[in-house]
């Protein structure tokens, strides 16, 4: 098996010895996506605009490797607090409208630069 690492300057650069994404065979692993724009700056006024922020981040990566919300099977949801569950899980359905992925929803106690959400996936071609 061939592994290739995915990068696109569409999304943040990594903030750690990580990868964008890394395609093996069939299967896109998309590393966690915090709410950081390309130049590295926060977006994080609200837990909505931060959602969305982290999701257009992920889409970048699997277009960049070829793939779309459409072939995620499974999405991991870290998030600060619980409290923000229905406005993430909001803006995270607005790119699921059929067919959504497996995923987990789990509180953590602190993320990345301090963000209130995390989100990662992988897809399948």
């Amino acid at each position: 098996m061939s592994k290739q690492i995915i990068y696109t300057p569409e999304a943040p650069e990594p903030i750690g010895p990580y990868s964008q994404a890394v395609l093996a065979g069939d299967t896109l692993y998309v590393s966690g996506n915090i709410a950081l724009d390309t130049e590295g700056n926060l977006i994080n006024e609200n837990i909505t605009e931060e959602t969305h922020a982290v999701m257009k981040n992920m889409e970048a990566v699997l277009r960049r490797a070829g793939f779309g919300f459409e072939n995620v099977v499974k999405c991991s949801i870290f998030v600060k607090s619980m409290g923000d569950f229905v406005a993430v899980n909001e803006a995270y359905g607005q790119y699921f409208k059929t067919n959504p992925p497996a995923r987990e929803t789990v509180e953590v106690s602190m993320l990345p630069k301090n963000v209130n959400v995390e989100i990662s996936c992988i897809a399948v071609k």
